[in-house]
């Protein structure tokens, strides 16, 4: 195995929700990729799975606050970042809600939660950060499965669909914004996954999930344009 990068030739990723869940374990697993991680939490002084990374990986995580629903949070950790550069740029931060409730049922203020930290939130991050990112860089967003128009012939959790369709076609409208450069963007489905969001019901394990989701966002790199793509790298439907 040839040794490890040293700490100013690591790639980095600047990853938007790294405290437990899929995004700590992207975290790790980026750092056993010899990633440096540059990752967020959601302020409040707790501690958090990152911040144990960051005393293991000693040199190799920062923390950064940012809940992703607060303008005024995003525009100074923009200022915060300006003059940095990451290879990566990948938001996991998400939100889910009463997977019975129908669209007749929702309320409005529940409706507008979860659209606004599923699908608003996420593209204000990725239009306030992009200049982060080198035309060599990638630019991904966690959606889901359940995103997946064609693919849904079941119902169910309709206001998280909803949520996650609205960020897709907001990724392909600032793709298509995008369409010259030569940066890899990408929308991942990372399965029905058991972490506190998932639930204990949901099919793969953290292990079975993310390693293979890593891999897929590290073989996107250097293939400009858009895609939709699962854990296993296989197309989904929009």
């Amino acid at each position: 195995m040839p040794p490890a990068a040293s700490s100013d030739t690591r790639s980095t990723i600047l990853l938007i929700g790294a405290s437990r869940g899929l995004g700590h374990a992207m975290a790790a697993e980026f750092l056993k990729k010899g990633w440096n991680v540059v990752g967020t939490v959601r302020g409040g002084g707790n501690r958090t799975l990152l911040h144990d990374l960051a005393d293991k990986h000693k040199g190799r995580v920062e923390i950064e606050i940012l809940d992703i629903c607060e303008a005024d949070q995003l525009a100074a950790l923009h200022d915060r970042l300006s003059g940095r550069m990451f290879d990566m740029l990948f938001v996991n931060a998400g939100t889910t809600n009463n997977a019975e409730e129908t669209i007749g049922e929702v309320t409005t203020d529940e409706f507008m939660r979860v659209m606004i930290t599923n699908a608003l939130s996420p593209m204000r991050v990725i239009e306030s950060l992009e200049y982060c990112v080198p035309t060599t860089g990638t630019i991904g967003v966690m959606s889901s499965g359940q995103g997946s128009i064609s693919n849904n012939e079941t119902g169910l959790r309709e206001v998280y669909r909803g949520s996650k369709a609205a960020l897709n076609m907001f990724m392909r409208s600032f793709a298509a914004r995008h369409a010259g450069t030569s940066r890899a963007m990408v929308v991942m489905a990372p399965g029905w996954v058991r972490t506190d969001m998932g639930g204990p019901d949901a099919s793969l394990s953290i292990e079975e999930s993310v390693p293979n989701l890593v891999n897929v966002l590290l073989a996107k790199q250097g293939n400009p344009g858009l895609q939709y793509l699962d854990y296993l790298g296989r197309t989904v439907p929009w």
